[in-house]
């Protein structure tokens, strides 16, 4: 409870201080025209109506119901391809080998220059923001995945497979523990890369969307807007964010806490 009054202290405390150094009343002594600061930072009060406009007239459902669609899509096309290739070049050394100047050079890439080769693949619909927001995500979860196979132990293996345990239990009951705790790892950071691959693909070419709707206030300098946009994908995010970790703390129930790892 002490840790969460002060996240929300220094929460309060960033958003008035924002507030004091943007207000017209104040003179900014780092702007000749106290006017200015408001025009390049924005005002909290006029985020906040923003926000509170956007729901009270409904305009921001149909685009954020799109952008969220096409997050979640992302996030799972993304999970599932990760997890499963990462498995199975991890269990298939001979394979990895091969692959592996590939697979490095396509994580190399800087993969948000994709997203306009995916508008030509699949136009300017759903799929080609789904599709950048997945090669954002399965990079992360398939590296997690596949060095948390490697790093099985050998001990626990060989005495697995001389009680008799069979490759496929061997997967079930060894490798997948082993990986979970990175796969969650991985996921965590994930969240935030699937918003980025619907945002930016939204924001380079689309009618809908909270990326759409940054891009529209940008053009006429409307910098209240484009942050109450930031804030709304933030706070949608932080609430994915912990969703996944309500699930790994229900799949994971096995692995001590930090409060008791250190007790007999």
């Amino acid at each position: 409870m002490k840790i969460r009054l002060a996240q929300l202290s220094l929460l309060l405390a960033c958003l008035v201080l924002w507030g004091v150094l943007t207000s017209p009343q104040v003179p900014a002594f780092y702007f000749d025209n106290p006017d200015k600061a408001a025009f390049f930072f924005g005002e909290p009060l006029k985020v906040l109506d923003r926000l509170i406009a956007w729901f009270v007239s409904g305009e921001i459902y149909s685009h954020l119901w799109v952008t969220l669609v096409e997050t979640l899509l992302a996030f799972a096309i993304g999970t599932g391809a990760g997890i499963g290739i990462g498995l199975w070049l991890g269990l298939a050394p001979t394979a990895a080998a091969i692959l592996d100047p590939y697979v490095k050079g396509l994580n190399a890439m800087p993969r948000v220059i994709l997203a306009p080769i995916f508008m030509v693949w699949f136009g300017l619909g759903m799929a080609s923001k789904v599709a950048l927001g997945v090669t954002l995500v399965f990079f992360i979860v398939f590296f997690n995945v596949y060095q948390g196979v490697r790093e099985v132990s050998p001990a626990i293996l060989a005495n697995a497979r001389m009680l008799g345990a069979s490759q496929r239990q061997l997967l079930r009951a060894v490798y997948l523990p082993s990986a979970l705790s990175w796969v969650f790892a991985s996921l965590h950071n994930s969240v935030g890369l699937a918003f980025v691959g619907a945002v930016v693909g939204e924001y380079l070419g689309s009618a809908e969307g909270v990326g759409y709707l940054i891009h529209q206030a940008e053009g006429v300098f409307d910098i209240n807007t484009v942050i109450a946009g930031i804030a709304l994908l933030t706070a949608f995010a932080l609430v994915l964010d912990a969703l996944v970790g309500w699930i790994e703390r229900r799949l994971m129930v096995w692995q001590p806490s930090a409060n008791t790892s250190g007790q007999l």
